[in-house]
């Protein structure tokens, strides 16, 4: 029984080596061929086509090696010295009262020549602003801003007595001027607001530095205590 299984395994074997092979194929069995005869038929003189090797394109980048480097920039060094403010600025500061005046005058005569300051008599205007306040808190001054900043309406803190704590919405050279903002802050929703005089007119002297270069900026020391407190603004 064992004899007759290897002898129908090896029967079976060699019945799969000849159909695979095509060996059985004139008997009409065989494996179905996967060629495409017809692609091979339709070749033009295959026999003349030749492998030519790549030519680089005329646009295309040279070696890094052959490349000509890129020009070298001089380095500024990082402890080189500012350019110094060629242009020279003309400042202000005041008005003084005539005491302070007086004390300006002897400071500004030690500490500058004759042509670099003038002290000349000068009207500051009134200031006028619309007013919110004075609120009793800090509480009832952050609830008035959350209010104001829900209707996109800007303003300025005032700390300072007599008028903190409260709010400025705005500031004016005259009492007509502020007053021509307050319908249109109403329409804003801004109702409780007023004008009220932020500052009194003030007259007395105004001190006057033309040309202000570094220099002469390096000497306005010797007045600092004369100045009490105002400082050098640009002049208008």
């Amino acid at each position: 029984m064992l004899r007759l299984l290897v002898l129908l395994l090896l029967l079976a074997n060699g019945a799969y080596f000849a159909w695979s092979h095509g060996l059985l194929r004139a008997a009409g069995l065989g494996p179905e061929q996967q060629t495409e005869p017809q692609r091979v038929a339709q070749q033009i003189r295959p026999q003349e086509l030749q492998l030519l090797k790549s030519v680089p394109s005329p646009h295309s980048v040279a070696p890094a090696s052959d490349a000509t480097p890129p020009p070298v920039l001089p380095s500024i060094p990082a402890s080189a010295p500012a350019v110094a403010n060629a242009t020279p600025a003309c400042l202000q500061a005041g008005p003084f009262d005539e005491q302070q005046s007086v004390l300006l005058r002897r400071a500004a005569d030690a500490a500058l020549t004759a042509g670099e300051w003038r002290l000349e008599p000068a009207v500051v205007p009134a200031h006028w602003i619309v007013y919110m306040g004075k609120y009793p808190d800090a509480t009832a001054l952050d609830e008035k801003k959350a209010e104001l900043q829900l209707h996109a309406v800007p303003f300025r803190i005032l700390m300072d007595p007599p008028l903190g704590p409260g709010l400025s919405l705005g500031g004016f050279d005259s009492r007509a001027a502020a007053l021509q903002a307050l319908p249109g802050l109403a329409q804003r929703g801004v109702r409780t607001a007023r004008v009220v005089q932020d500052s009194p007119e003030l007259r007395g002297q105004l001190l006057t530095l033309p040309a202000v270069d570094d220099k002469l900026r390096a000497q306005l020391d010797g007045l600092k205590i004369a100045l009490a407190g105002k400082p050098l603004q640009a002049c208008p």
